[in-house]
């Protein structure tokens, strides 16, 4: 029997030279698409927490919401479900969880007390982020890769540059008053953050670190216990430190960049930086 709605074709439309239409898939395409859809509904209910008063959910929601937009596609290939649908439905529920989520809920919390500078610096924010989503799209695109990108990003990536924009936010849930002069330095603070997202700045990623040593296996399991038990008993302070620890290191980063590669900023997408035979793609 039919239904009204169209049928879902996860890697696009058949053609004969795929052979005959299948009318069932297996649920495991699915359920890479379910994590997404949820992770829109965390940003957006962050969202309306905000508007809300809810803060300390809101930021939670926001939270959530960029931790499902991270995992998605690692279970997605974990689980041999990728698919064109599933990579046009992530890309989309990116510039939500990672750029107008996080603005709107700011904006609720601290940007208003700065009246239109704030409005301006969270539209500078939502952009900066939807451009960066937009150029790791088009790089995503190439089929050559410079051998540093498995070692650095090209600017913060917007799974990062959520988490710090935030920072107000925890600042405010652990005392501090978001008055208009911390309205006017929160729209400051989102328009640098908004800068190191579309920057060129060498951010390390450590994606190439994907072995520990023996000896370092036990000291990395009580440090990742301690970070969580600390997130758990107190949130917001653990933020603060974990925000500004990741603003702290960027600097170390570049200049672990100039060391290696002999200079102080990737070259542009078109170029490739000296020593590489490949063209650079961006990561988000």
């Amino acid at each position: 029997m039919g239904t009204p709605f169209s049928s879902f074709e996860p890697h696009g439309p058949n053609d004969e030279a795929r052979g005959p239409r299948l009318r069932e898939i297996p649920f495991r395409l699915l359920v890479p698409n379910l994590i997404t859809v949820l992770a829109i509904c965390a940003g957006l209910s962050g969202v309306r927490l905000a508007f809300e008063g809810r803060f300390e959910l809101a930021v939670a929601m926001v939270l959530v919401a960029a931790f499902l937009d991270g995992i998605d596609g690692r279970v997605a290939r974990l689980m041999k479900a990728t698919s064109k649908f599933g990579v046009q439905m992530d890309s989309l529920a990116d510039i939500v969880n990672f750029g107008v989520a996080p603005a709107l809920v700011l904006y609720a919390y601290v940007l208003d007390q700065a009246r239109s500078l704030g409005w301006i610096a969270a539209l500078i924010y939502v952009i900066a982020a939807g451009l960066r989503l937009a150029r790791f799209n088009v790089m995503a695109e190439r089929d050559v890769k410079a051998s540093w990108q498995s070692e650095y990003f090209v600017g913060v990536p917007a799974p990062a540059g959520a988490m710090l924009v935030l920072l107000p936010v925890y600042l405010g849930l652990i005392g501090f008053e978001p008055g208009q002069l911390m309205g006017l330095i929160s729209s400051a603070y989102t328009v640098l953050i908004a800068f190191l997202l579309v920057s060129r700045l060498p951010v390390w990623s450590g994606k190439s670190e994907n072995r520990v040593r023996r000896d370092l296996v036990l000291p990395v399991i009580l440090f990742v216990v301690l970070y969580v038990a600390t997130l758990m008993s107190f949130t917001w302070e653990t933020m603060v430190v974990t925000a500004a620890g990741y603003l702290i290191t960027l600097p170390f980063g570049a200049r672990a960049w100039h060391k290696k590669y002999g200079s102080s900023w990737p070259d542009h997408p078109d170029h490739t930086p000296p020593g590489d035979d490949g063209l650079p793609m961006d990561r988000v």
